[in-house]
């Protein structure tokens, strides 16, 4: 009997590796919103990253969270880190920075998992308002798609990337629900 007992519990271990193995390796989570408001006001508040105080959902959610600046204020090579009890800790610099239109950063969490991603930031004029869409691309290791498999996290991140652009909208307009 203990002898079934393994081989069906090593038969569970072996289905669940290649359950886990079978989901995708790239990711991308998106949103966007359109905001109203001038597309140069839009990018200076995520290119100056001291900026990112006043509408992202991750500062917001960590009143303890301690960020760390280097490097210029705005554009490539400016950088910050944090570290905070709840979230976890990690650092980000700006890898790319076209004046009205985009912003990309390399994003490096090391606490509480580790992983080396993409974030961006597009800006598309829209008449009176920017259409700006907030992006994450990178790649899941095992740890990672095993996680995926019980928690949505398009549907986790991707909720605060929308909440983080509504409050960049809010804190733009005035306007705070």
């Amino acid at each position: 009997m203990f002898t079934i007992i393994l081989i069906v519990a090593a038969l569970l271990i072996v289905a669940l590796v290649i359950l886990v193995n079978m989901q995708p390796t790239d990711f991308r989570i998106t949103r966007s919103r359109s905001i109203h408001a001038p597309a140069s006001v839009l990018f200076e508040q995520v290119d100056v990253l001291q900026n990112w105080s006043a509408w992202s959902p991750f500062d917001r959610a960590d009143s303890d969270m301690k960020r760390t600046f280097a490097g210029p204020t705005s554009g490539v090579g400016a950088s910050c880190s944090w570290d905070c009890p709840k979230s976890g800790a990690g650092s980000m610099t700006t890898i790319e920075s076209r004046p009205n239109e985009l912003v990309r950063f390399d994003l490096h969490f090391t606490k509480p998992f580790k992983a080396d991603n993409i974030a961006e930031f597009t800006f598309r004029p829209e008449g009176n308002a920017t259409l700006v869409t907030w992006s994450m691309i990178g790649k899941n290791n095992f740890f990672a798609k095993a996680f995926g498999l019980f928690v949505d996290c398009d549907k986790m991140v991707g909720g605060m990337f929308a909440d983080g652009l509504k409050t960049m909208e809010e804190t733009r307009t005035g306007k705070h629900e």
